[in-house]
């Protein structure tokens, strides 16, 4: 019977957990996104359509996650509610990683083919920086994997 109660109540706190996590992410209609944050995007972003928009707290502020498209690639932004910029990222050509992290990636998954490739912006000092990719692999056990890799090859997770 102690058995019953207990796998019952951790049921209904993992419930309370995942229903608890996810009510923190809210959809948002690309019109109806604050203008800091639209007129952030458009600047960084000009003639991109926005394919998804999310609202969300990190760090006990609220952050924009915005998905979107541009000239065929995409891009994904995270602003704050005041328009500054947390991160983005533009989809790149898998031949344009550098060789320290497609080394990293063969090194870590031998015979695997990199499908898809993101760089991972932040702003230091006014400037862009890369700090990782984001890639996704086909396993050689035909299973889709994703990476984050530092740009010197030395981090991947």
């Amino acid at each position: 019977m102690k058995i019953i109660v207990r796998l019952l109540t951790g049921a209904v706190l993992l419930t309370l957990l995942v229903f608890g996590l996810s009510a923190q992410d809210e959809k948002v209609a690309p019109d109806k996104l604050p203008p800091k944050v639209a007129e952030t995007v458009k600047a960084r972003f000009p003639g991109a359509t926005i394919t998804q928009a999310t609202k969300t707290k990190e760090n006990g502020e609220t952050v924009y996650d915005i998905e979107m498209t541009k000239d065929g690639k995409k891009h994904e932004i995270d602003v704050k509610e005041d328009g500054s910029i947390v991160n983005f990222e533009n989809q790149i050509d898998v031949k344009k990683l550098p060789e320290a992290v497609t080394s990293a990636v063969k090194a870590k998954y031998p015979n695997c083919t990199i499908k898809e490739a993101m760089e991972v912006v932040v702003i230091k000092d006014k400037k862009d920086v890369v700090e990782e990719y984001e890639v996704i692999i086909d396993t050689a056990e035909k299973k889709d994997v994703e990476l984050t890799v530092s740009p010197d090859g030395k981090k991947i997770e």
